[in-house]
């Protein structure tokens, strides 16, 4: 009897089993649990541990539906987006949101985050465009950017509320010039550059005018006070050498004069083919006739010698 009983205790005992399994779930730190009955939410445990529930789960008695209860993060990239002055730009940004009313998420998207994000990425997208078209592109690069992340986070959190999350953050990673504005934007600054090189150019032969001016002026009086201080240098020259040979002469007149003579008649000679036409008896030749360059005594003519 005590072994025809085994099979049926055995069989009792894995029932046991799998009435505790099916009975029993674990809710990790990182999760919560929402617990529906035939459809209905019945309750959600948003703390960890175990729990435990009616069995047979697959008959739609007790399901259990785990949801994450960390922060999670929501990226859109490329978004064309118009700001005030007419000009597009592609945005890159992205959200950190949470689940934190599990109830109100299965109710409105079925607990499915995926779902839960297709439409925060409609609601991020108008968001972003409405900012960004109410201010120029500069305002994204100024110490404006946090408040237009913090009112593009204000315009999401009552759409996100509706899911059951909550929005805890909005940033924006990037914010850069489209392709045909790129270009624009390059012209426009490498125009700018060349006016701006053009005007230090200006500036620049203005001042080179200036300086060669100031330059030809110094040179202009410094060579005219040279020729002055030169010309003064020579008069004292001269005038010292006029002293000199003043007193040379003086000391021996007759020498002096010997000397002058010598000096006259070698520049009156010294070129071939010169001629002079002289009177034999000219000052001019007297030391050829007398070293001592006197001048023998004319002889009288008729017209004296008769008186």
């Amino acid at each position: 009897m005590g072994q025809n009983r085994l099979p049926f205790i055995v069989g009792a005992l894995a029932v046991v089993a799998f009435l505790v399994y099916s009975s029993v779930f674990v809710v990790n730190e990182r999760q919560q649990a929402i617990v529906s009955r035939f459809g209905q939410i019945v309750d959600v445990k948003a703390e960890p541990g175990i729990y435990f529930k009616l069995p047979f789960a697959f008959a739609e008695a007790d399901n259990v539906q785990l949801i994450d209860d960390r922060m999670l993060r929501f990226d859109l990239d490329d978004i064309r987006v118009q700001v005030s002055g007419g000009k597009f730009y592609d945005v890159d940004a992205f959200l950190v949101y949470r689940i934190t009313n599990a109830r109100k998420f299965r109710e409105t998207v079925s607990a499915n985050t995926m779902l839960a994000e297709q439409r925060l990425r409609t609601r991020l997208d108008a968001a972003l465009r409405q900012v960004y078209g109410l201010r120029g592109f500069e305002s994204a690069l100024s110490e404006e950017r946090g408040s237009m992340m913090r009112e593009v986070r204000d315009q999401l959190r009552p759409d996100a509320e509706s899911l059951g999350l909550t929005i805890e953050d909005v940033r924006i990673r990037r914010t850069d010039l489209t392709a045909e504005v790129s270009q624009q934007t390059f012209d426009r600054m490498k125009a700018e550059r060349l006016a701006e090189a053009e005007r230090l150019r200006a500036r620049g032969r203005e001042a080179a005018q200036r300086i060669k001016a100031v330059a030809d002026r110094q040179v202009v009086e410094i060579v005219s006070e040279a020729s002055r201080d030169s010309e003064v240098l020579r008069g004292e020259g001269e005038a010292e050498r006029g002293r000199i040979f003043a007193e040379a002469a003086n000391q021996d007149p007759d020498f002096y004069a010997f000397y002058r003579s010598m000096n006259a008649y070698r520049q009156a000679l010294q070129a071939e083919g010169t001629t002079m036409v002289l009177s034999p008896d000219s000052q001019f030749f007297r030391f050829f006739k007398d070293a001592a360059g006197k001048l023998a005594p004319q002889p009288a003519s008729a017209g004296q010698t008769a008186q």
